[in-house]
């Protein structure tokens, strides 16, 4: 009688004959670029809305302010060139009307003395507008050189008006450099006598009716005026024939004078 194999114990006696399988490798560790990449988050790009929102906002201010600045500007054209055909306005004149040289001398340790008397016209040519000057600053120059101050009380200049300003400039033991003292006394020998300029300053403010401006600062100077140093008690009178007298208006902004 044969032998029977039962299936399970010719399966186990196959596997035992089989050759041994070859072990496993052991896997790759991850890399670096593996590593971050499984832990960082995808990106996912933002949208500018907000950047794009305030450049437009930007934008709209930029152009609502300059089309508000055009339209002052554009008013304010207007106003001027209604005020100036209704009320026409010119500067006023000044001319040197006389000047009188009573003492000049240069003492030994370079101190001037000096004393001038001066009348100034002032013309007012318009016949709508009233000047209301504020105290008027005078000084007398020679070749640059300060050779005395004055001062001349603030005044209303009406329209169509002319007004005489008389006044003393006097320099009592003005100290002078060698620079200066040289040159004042080659002028006081020259038949030519001393060059004279004439300088005032002061603020006027203009009345157009019920309107008033603010205060305007204005420098007058006036040259072509020379005088001979008097030799004796009596004055010496300067020649004012060539005098001419220029008006600037100095109007101030922030630190600058113009």
């Amino acid at each position: 009688m044969t032998d029977r194999v039962h299936p399970n114990a010719a399966a186990a006696a196959a596997a035992a004959n089989a050759a041994p399988a070859p072990p496993k490798a052991a896997p790759f560790p991850p890399t670096k670029s593996q590593l971050y990449g499984a832990t960082r988050p995808a990106y996912r790009p933002q949208p500018h809305h907000r950047r794009r929102h305030s450049r437009s906002c930007c934008c709209s201010a930029c152009l609502w302010l300059s089309l508000t600045i055009i339209l002052l500007i554009f008013l304010l054209a207007i106003a001027s060139a209604v005020v100036y055909l209704i009320y026409r306005p010119h500067r006023p004149s000044f001319s040197v009307s006389a000047v009188k040289l009573s003492q000049f001398n240069i003492t030994s340790s370079s101190l001037l003395n000096s004393k001038f008397d001066l009348n100034v016209s002032a013309r007012n040519p318009n016949k709508k507008l009233v000047f209301t000057y504020n105290p008027v600053s005078i000084s007398i120059f020679s070749n640059e050189i300060d050779i005395g101050h004055g001062v001349l009380p603030g005044f209303v200049h009406e329209t169509k008006n002319t007004t005489l300003l008389k006044t003393s400039i006097i320099s009592k033991g003005q100290q002078l450099d060698s620079s200066s003292e040289s040159t004042l006394k080659s002028s006081m020998k020259s038949k030519k006598g001393l060059p004279l300029q004439i300088q005032l300053d002061t603020k006027v403010k203009l009345k157009m009716g019920a309107l008033k401006t603010p205060k305007i600062g204005i420098r007058v100077t006036c040259d072509g005026i020379s005088v001979n140093v008097p030799t004796g008690k009596s004055p010496a009178t300067a020649s004012t024939s060539g005098a001419k007298c220029k008006v600037d208006l100095r109007i101030k902004i922030w630190k600058w004078t113009i």
